[in-house]
């Protein structure tokens, strides 16, 4: 079966006061492994969207600016795996 190199896909809403997003997507683009990032929202909601493989470091990160809720934290590989498996 195919492997994916980033498995959880990660994604979560984050509510506080200036929060600063250019830096946010900064920080993920070059100090975090992983893909498909999406940084969006303003200085007071910003949503995340992230395909990494350490999942709980960006919920550490993200900490500092806010509350954190609505997470969702999806294991890609097992839902390739099922998929695949569900096709034979």
């Amino acid at each position: 079966m195919k492997q994916i190199e980033f498995v959880f896909d990660t994604q979560m809403l984050v509510e506080g006061e200036n929060i600063p997003i250019d830096e946010i997507r900064t920080h993920f683009e070059s100090e975090s492994p992983g893909d498909s990032l999406m940084v969006v929202g303003d200085d007071e909601l910003m949503r995340i969207h992230f395909h990494t493989n350490e999942p709980w470091e960006v919920m550490k990160y993200l900490s500092q600016f806010g509350t954190i809720f609505d997470v969702v934290i999806e294991n890609m590989q097992k839902q390739s795996d099922a998929f695949a498996a569900a096709k034979t």
